[in-house]
């Protein structure tokens, strides 16, 4: 089964608490805190893998999560650092953020990506000791490691695209040309997943070519394997549009030649600008002369160079080989897209609180508070003074005060509920 398209969900690891200890030693008082700092959480990686030839893999299993950070320890020992998770995914593939549509990265190259980097470890209580603040009975939670739901779109890598519908014999130039084996058979949709072939020119020039699943009329609008087919044609430099000279189905070989630039059109008119050789194929069976040499005056009236060709006796197909290869010398090599920007929030939006009035409790939201409450111990009146510096800091009071707040009315943060006193 070929699968190009597959929605994931990654996390990164989350990092390891402090710990918090203190140092015990014969004959050593008061020793001291000497709480280790948590583990950095594991990374998501994507690496690529020339193995895989589609995303198969990933409509059994969806979520990729990265090992967590260690805990802290005492003697100011700390965690280990969480093990990266490596997915491996074709050449090719696109990353996007499936919420908002952004392309994260493409795997084109060899360079491994990293998606999400695994959350940083939390502080022992060893950092809170001061010359006022000798036994700082609390430590800092490790940040969690994000998650994040993704697209994989693989779009192959080729340099040349074999356009034409079903059956023309875009599968036998293929295999007429290159070392790869595609299905064969006189009925439509034979090729029902793309197949790649090296092309071997002489002993310095080669080039890959891509058997495509037929494209039929509508395909631009998700008829048939039309979208597949469109979606695997996008990197291709040069396109070979094979049409079936000798109108063997009943079909006019203009009328095909035109739906399917129509289709290309639809789907991005880009793709009908990239070069373009039109071969009319089935040149044996072709009884009427008149009918190619009408065809061939209506191809290079649009611009386009024409070649004849019979794919299943291999008579013309060197032609076609030599002057592909002279056309690619000429272009630009194969499109990489580049990542789009993340868009930036304005500064301290980490930092960002809200702050809503329930049945009389105000309520505080905001992620940074998640990662304080986690470094809090609430039986300890110093772990208790670091908060109220931070909500200070924060001007977490502040916002409660343009609220409306009172003193004694009830403050509640994730659970966490106290009276407000200033």
């Amino acid at each position: 089964m070929f699968i190009d398209v597959a929605n994931i969900i990654i996390k990164a690891g989350d990092g390891g608490d402090g710990a918090v200890a203190f140092h015990r030693e014969k004959y050593v008082a008061s020793g001291g805190p000497d709480g280790g700092d948590g583990g950095r959480g594991g990374d998501v990686v994507f690496v690529v893998d020339d193995n895989l030839s589609s995303l198969l893999d990933f409509r059994y299993k969806r979520k990729y999560a990265a090992q967590d950070g260690g805990k802290g320890a005492g003697k100011r020992c700390s965690g280990k650092d969480g093990a990266d998770i490596v997915i491996r995914v074709p050449r090719g593939t696109l990353i996007k953020n499936r919420e908002t549509g952004r392309l994260m990265h493409d795997m084109s190259d060899d360079a491994p990506y990293i998606a999400l980097r695994g959350g940083r470890g939390g502080w022992g209580n060893a950092h809170f000791a001061t010359a006022t603040r000798q036994t700082p009975r609390f430590a800092k939670g490790g940040i969690k490691g994000q998650m994040l739901e993704v697209t994989l779109e693989m779009k192959l890598i080729a340099d040349v695209g074999l356009l034409g519908f079903p059956n023309v014999g875009k599968s036998t130039l293929l295999s007429m040309v290159s070392a790869a084996r595609p299905k064969i058979a006189n009925y439509h949709f034979t090729t029902l997943e793309p197949q790649l072939g090296v092309v071997r020119v002489d002993d310095t020039t080669s080039f890959v070519m891509a058997d495509i699943p037929g494209l039929i009329e509508g395909a631009s609008e998700g008829v048939g394997l039309g979208l597949a087919f469109l979606r695997h044609v996008e990197r291709c430099r040069l396109f070979v549009h094979v049409v079936d000279i000798s109108g063997s189905e009943g079909r006019d070989p203009i009328e095909d030649f035109d739906k399917i630039n129509s289709e290309l059109m639809r789907f991005s008119e880009e793709l009908l600008t990239r070069p373009q050789i039109v071969v009319g194929n089935k040149k044996d069976l072709a009884a009427d002369a008149e009918q190619i040499a009408r065809f061939q005056s209506y191809v290079e009236g649009k611009g386009y160079p024409f070649l004849l060709m019979s794919a299943a006796a291999a008579d013309g197909t060197r032609a076609v080989v030599e002057r592909v290869a002279a056309e690619l010398a000429k272009l630009p090599p194969v499109r990489i897209y580049e990542a789009e920007p993340e868009l930036v929030e304005a500064a301290g939006s980490e930092r960002i609180t809200e702050i809503t009035v329930e049945n009389g409790v105000y309520v505080v939201t905001g992620q940074w508070l998640l990662n304080v409450l986690g470094s809090v111990n609430f039986d300890d009146y110093e772990s208790l003074q670091y908060l109220h510096k931070v909500l200070t800091n924060g001007k977490v009071y502040d916002l409660l005060e343009e609220k409306g707040i009172k003193e004694g009315d009830t403050v509640s943060i994730y659970g966490v509920q106290f009276e407000y006193v200033r």
